[in-house]
């Protein structure tokens, strides 16, 4: 990356995620460029936008896959910075507060004077997309499948089987559609059982039918028909079952640093200044994080502010003085462009309906908004 005649330091970002792709665009703004290099490593030449993803691989209205998959040539301000494709599989730290490197697939190493972790989580299909070559036929995949099949069922109430729901709702009017819960309430118990009641009231409302207290361990095989849960319901006539659970962190390659560095679920320890605990200048950001808040796109503003301010401070050996603290839980949940709810976890609980959601969200599902924050 950088030629033997540069004295310049490496400031690297791993990940070129939502939040990875934010801390690029921020630095590159702030960073000294004639001394400092800035990198970004990821595994695709462009970002792709997830919060349009499950709307993406529904409908081919709007050309999402146009939209939504955001080069990376238009993201450093003033071209203070460079993007290296890449997979990292580990991270030789030099010694903790001396920079290191982070070392990729094939073997490259791209030295560090501080690293930036926003490897982000990786989702069940229909969002599992694979290498950048194969994105756009995926899509069409998924778009086929949801076409040709007429009883669908997604497995897992949160957020993602919510919104799929939705989706397939509008795309698709007389389609049978079901979620299965494994538990009482959709969502999780970060939300009140209000919230809860009123999505499964507007989901009930729009011919969505839920299933609650039931589990599959073993989705059936594409292009197969029936599904039995754990406990032995049967549901014969399904012929799409969609796994629309929770993601997983990606960060294996991150224990590279010591088997101190995750959780058991995978997360990172962080300081409130999302730097390492005990490895000064490697700093996390994101999803992967072990921080008791809900992992959400809406949390980044929060994270950069504490994080870059940090980063640059470590950069000129100055205290981190910036603290993290957590951030009020707001969410929006489309159900399709025009309902949905939002609920915000200030005074006693502020729900909004599907006016709300279609106005901040819903319609356009901030694609402009994140193609612009990218530099288009």
């Amino acid at each position: 990356m950088s030629k033997k005649n540069d004295q310049r330091e490496n400031v690297v970002i791993v990940g070129g995620g939502f939040l990875g792709t934010l801390a690029a665009r921020t630095l590159s703004t702030q960073l000294d460029a004639s001394k400092y290099n800035l990198i970004l490593i990821n595994e695709r030449p462009y970002t792709l936008y997830l919060i349009s993803a499950l709307r993406m691989v529904v409908t081919k209205e709007g050309n999402l896959e146009e939209q939504s998959l955001i080069p990376f040539d238009k993201l450093f301000v003033n071209g203070n910075g460079t993007f290296k494709l890449g997979r990292v599989t580990a991270i030789e730290e030099t010694a903790p507060g001396k920079g290191g490197a982070v070392v990729l697939q094939d073997g490259e190493k791209i030295p560090y004077a501080a690293l930036v972790l926003a490897t982000g989580a990786s989702w069940p299909a229909p969002i599992d997309f694979p290498e950048a070559d194969h994105v756009v036929d995926y899509i069409k995949t998924w778009r086929k499948r949801f076409e040709q099949a007429q009883d669908i069922y997604l497995v897992g109430g949160g957020a993602v089987g919510i919104e799929t729901a939705g989706e397939l709702r509008d795309t698709y009017p007389n389609k049978k559609i079901t979620i299965i819960q494994r538990d009482r309430l959709l969502l999780n118990a970060t939300y009140p059982d209000k919230f809860h009641k009123n999505l499964e009231g507007r989901l009930r409302e729009r011919g969505v039918n839920i299933v609650f207290n039931e589990s599959v361990d073993t989705l059936p095989e594409f292009g197969t028909k029936g599904l039995v849960t754990q406990s032995g319901k049967e549901f014969p006539s399904a012929d799409l079952v969609v796994p629309t659970y929770g993601p997983r962190v990606n960060t294996a390659f991150i224990s590279s640093l010591g088997s101190d560095v995750l959780t058991g679920t995978g997360t990172v320890k962080i300081n409130p200044t999302f730097e390492l605990q005990a490895h000064p200048g490697v700093f996390a950001i994101g999803d992967i994080i072990e921080w008791k808040e809900q992992k959400q796109a809406g949390k980044a503003a929060a994270h950069l502010g504490v994080a870059v301010p940090n980063l640059l401070s470590y950069l000129a050996g100055r205290p981190l003085a910036k603290v993290y603290k957590g951030s009020i839980e707001l969410i929006a949940i489309p159900i399709g462009k025009d309902g949905g709810a939002f609920y915000a976890d200030i005074l006693w609980g502020i729900q909004l309906g599907g006016w709300f959601v279609r106005l901040i969200k819903g319609k356009d599902l901030f694609v402009p908004k994140a193609r612009a924050d990218r530099g288009y």
